[in-house]
C-alpha cells in the first residue's frame, strides 16, 4: 500500500494480490487501485458480477484547498451536521470558570475550522456509548482541552489539573 502526499492510500495489483491471501473475503471496491485496466477487463469479458475496480488519481488541487474540500464531507446524521457545537458545549458549562475556558478554547477551534470536527467527535462519542464501545481515558495533548473533554473524546478535566489549552491547540 502506497500513501500520496494528501494521505490517499491507493495499491497495485501486487498489493491487491497480498491483501487477498491475508483475507480471502476482502472487498476489493473499497480500493483505489493504480492501474485497474486489466483486471475490470477481465471482469467485463468473463461477464462477471464482480464490479470494476476503481482507479487512484492523484488530485489536481493544492493539499490546502484538498484538506478544506474535504473538511466540508463529515458523514455523520444530519441532527450532528446541523448541531450547533459551540451553543451545546458552553450548555454543558457548570460554573463562570468553565464558561470562560469554553469560549477561549471554542475560538481557537473556530480560528482552526474545526467545528465540523467537534460536531462529528459528538456524534462519535454518541454512537460508541450506545453501543457500548469502551475507550481510552485520554491521551497526549488532546487532555489539554476541557472542550473535548465536555464532548466525552476524553475523562481528564483540564481546568482542574490546569492544563493550557495551547499545549493541544498550538
Amino acid at each position: 500500500m502506497k500513501s500520496d502526499s494528501y494521505g490517499q492510500i491507493y495499491v497495485d495489483e501486487q498489493d491487491l494480490v497480498q491483501q487477498l491471501y491475508v483475507n480471502p473475503d476482502l472487498n476489493l471496491l473499497e480500493f483505489l487501485v493504480e492501474d485497474p485496466e486489466q483486471y475490470n477487463h477481465s471482469v467485463k469479458q468473463l461477464h462477471l458480477d464482480l464490479g470494476a475496480l476503481t482507479k487512484y488519481y492523484p488530485p489536481d488541487i493544492g493539499i490546502e484547498e484538498f484538506d478544506q474540500k474535504n473538511q466540508k464531507n463529515w458523514y455523520m446524521p444530519e441532527y450532528y451536521q446541523n448541531l450547533d457545537i459551540a451553543k451545546w458545549v458552553l450548555d454543558q458549562c457548570q460554573n463562570q470558570e468553565e464558561l470562560q475556558r469554553c469560549g477561549q478554547e471554542l475560538l481557537l477551534f473556530q480560528e482552526r475550522n474545526l467545528f465540523g470536527l467537534l460536531g462529528y467527535l459528538k456524534y462519535l462519542v454518541d454512537i460508541m456509548r450506545d453501543n457500548g464501545i469502551v475507550w481510552g481515558v485520554g491521551r497526549g495533548s488532546s487532555t489539554a482541552s476541557f472542550v473535548l473533554y465536555l464532548i466525552g473524546v476524553h475523562k481528564i478535566n483540564s481546568i482542574y489539573y490546569d492544563l493550557n489549552i495551547n499545549e493541544f491547540l498550538k
